[in-house]
């Protein structure tokens, strides 16, 4: 019998904005509430290159894999490398296709975002899902004024997927990692018109997070897990985000829906209050 996990990767792979495999991936997990889910979600995955970025971090950090992809080289490719790493790899679309195909007597018409009307709303999100998945991480810093939410933190305090979740709703958010030695890049202190939240939790949660991560034999997981070494990389966050008197949320004992609420809440205001 194999040894239960307190913790586990679910990563989560679509070629659209992967709202429902987000869904069906978090329906599922919240049934397991002994072991806690660290999620990865990959949307907008459409080209091999797109896929070897998701498939860099499941090499990394192998767990459950989830997809909703419909070209088949690019499920072919995901497939192969998750048996070779002998890891779970779902199509969470396939088996209910094919009961609607077989009761039917229908071919099924595979179409990318079929579900979603071509509106003004709908590219409205495809276009955040873009911005977001290119500022994740602090990426693309000479553009962070375009973004309506820039979330800041340390690292693991939850700031990607959220980052996702926002841009679903069609909100463009990137992400900037707080660290401490590390200047803030100064387009973060110059985008005015966004609206800059930092993210904090818990010692024990992200030295928990970290702990489950494989960031390669160059990289000292003690020091990156060690909880003084963790308290006062929040000590300097939160030391930042006084200073520039952006919000603080505390993301511990949230999931990524509540805070997004409030999220929501302050950016309601903050609009207000231009």
């Amino acid at each position: 019998m194999k040894r239960e996990k307190k913790s586990f990767h679910l990563h989560m792979l679509s070629d659209a904005t992967g709202e429902t495999l987000i869904s069906v991936g978090r329906a599922v997990a919240s049934q397991y509430t002994m072991s806690q889910a660290t999620e990865h979600i990959y949307p907008m995955i459409r080209n091999k290159t797109q896929l070897q970025r998701a498939l860099d971090e499941i090499q990394q950090e192998p767990g459950i894999v989830l997809y909703t992809i419909i070209d088949k080289k690019i499920k072919i490719l995901l497939r192969k490398r998750c048996e070779k790493i002998e890891i779970p790899c779902i199509d969470i679309l396939h088996p209910v296709l094919n009961a609607f195909k077989s009761y039917l007597g229908i071919p099924t018409n595979l179409r990318v975002s079929a579900q979603h009307g071509l509106n003004a709303d709908y590219f409205r999100r495809i276009e955040a899902l873009d911005f977001t998945i290119e500022h994740d991480d602090g990426q693309s810093p000479n553009s962070l004024s375009d973004a309506d939410v820039i979330l800041v933190g340390i690292s693991r305090t939850s700031k990607t997927p959220t980052s996702i979740y926002l841009a679903n709703r069609g909100i463009k958010t990137a992400n900037v990692p707080l660290i401490p030695g590390i200047n803030l890049p100064d387009t973060l202190l110059g985008a005015k018109n966004a609206l800059i939240i930092g993210l904090i939790a818990s010692v024990e949660r992200i030295s928990h997070i970290r702990q489950n991560r494989n960031l390669g034999d160059d990289f000292s997981l003690e020091s990156y897990t060690d909880r003084i070494n963790i308290s006062e990389e929040l000590t300097y966050a939160k030391r930042i985000c006084e200073r520039f008197s952006w919000p603080v949320i505390d993301v511990t004992r949230r999931s990524i829906e509540e805070t997004a609420a409030e999220i929501f809440e302050l950016l309601s205001r903050f609009r207000e209050g231009k």
